[in-house]
């Protein structure tokens, strides 16, 4: 425990640097409706909470970091930051974690639901879920190393959810370039929150099944796709065969597997990007490949556009004010 009581210190300072700063105190706030004191006097204790159970869970399972923040993606992209991804299926509800992006994927619903039971003891009825979410993500990114920001918060919970939403909205491993590029660009997002976004592969894993075809059949010919290191693909195939080993996992970024860096950009450079959607950001145009350049020179300018693009992104169609609800549990709505 002591390593998790010192992870959440560090989210503690880092938090508290931002906030105190003299760059961020002269910032205008453009959240929209969104406000980073939203809890202050309703429950002042909420990020500490938040902070402090992502700290326990980083430090039982290092994998933890990568899968929250991944949550957050997943819930932004369908319908907005809205919790919807949180939801089991009844009644009327589809759940989202049966879509093909999270099926067998999508993992660290206990901790929410841990964080979510903290919470509603110290507050209730206070803090929504997808607020719950936007923290975490943060919490996960300054426990791997990697920058901290101010959380814009009044996120409130959605009473439904998407399944097909999360099937067509968020990129795939196996999507060319204009695809995600459009994908992101229906979430408000440019090409320049699309490459800073997914530095956030720097950690975490990804399946076998994610990029197979890569490694023997890329575009139906039966060849290995040429932008992949031979000798990387090689060290690949034993675990990742041409049929079974499905749900093998692979660390999207080997060389500092569970440290927030921009060691994911010197790897693509490398032809060493995991995901077929990884690579085609140096393959696919000069603008994203330049940008890939500019992460892997400066680590800098790297934590300085995903800071931007975090908040961007847990700005899109949030519920406010009357809308949606504040569940008491992250997993149904209430009164169901």
């Amino acid at each position: 425990m002591k390593g998790a009581m010192a992870a959440a210190a560090l989210v503690s300072l880092a938090v508290a640097a931002i906030f105190f700063s003299p760059a961020a105190a002269a910032s205008p706030v453009q959240w929209g409706k969104l406000d980073p004191h939203f809890y202050d006097h309703s429950c002042p204790q909420a990020q500490q909470i938040v902070a402090s159970i992502v700290g326990k869970a980083h430090y039982q399972d290092p994998r933890m970091a990568a899968s929250l923040l991944r949550l957050h993606f997943h819930d932004c992209f369908v319908k907005g930051c809205d919790a919807s991804l949180l939801l089991d299926s009844s009644g009327s509800i589809v759940s989202e974690k049966r879509s093909n992006p999270n099926k067998d994927s999508a993992r660290g619903f206990e901790v929410i639901d841990e964080i979510k039971a903290a919470l509603e003891a110290a507050c209730p009825g206070t803090v929504s879920c997808a607020d719950i979410l936007a923290l975490a993500a943060r919490d996960s990114t300054v426990m791997t190393g990697g920058p901290g920001w101010i959380v814009p918060l009044g996120r409130r919970d959605a009473r439904g959810a998407s399944v097909q939403g999360s099937n067509n909205d968020i990129p795939a491993p196996n999507n060319t370039l204009p695809t995600i590029i459009t994908k992101f660009k229906l979430q408000g997002l440019d090409i320049v929150d699309l490459v800073a976004l997914l530095g956030s592969h720097t950690i975490g894993d990804s399946r076998c099944t994610s990029f197979r075809q890569r490694l023997y059949n890329q575009t139906g010919n039966g060849l290995p796709d040429f932008t992949l290191d031979a000798s990387y693909a090689a060290s690949l195939r034993p675990r990742c065969p041409r049929s079974g080993g499905d749900q093998n996992l692979f660390f999207l970024d080997p060389v500092t597997p569970f440290k927030f860096d921009n060691q994911y950009y010197k790897n693509i450079l490398a032809h060493r990007g995991l995901l077929a959607s990884d690579e085609v950001l140096l393959t696919g145009s000069p603008a994203t490949a330049g940008l890939v350049k500019l992460y892997a020179a400066d680590q800098g300018v790297f934590f300085q556009h995903f800071v931007q693009s975090m908040v961007k992104m847990g700005n899109i169609s949030p519920l406010t004010g009357a809308q949606g609800e504040i569940r008491k549990h992250c997993r149904r709505v209430n009164h169901n």
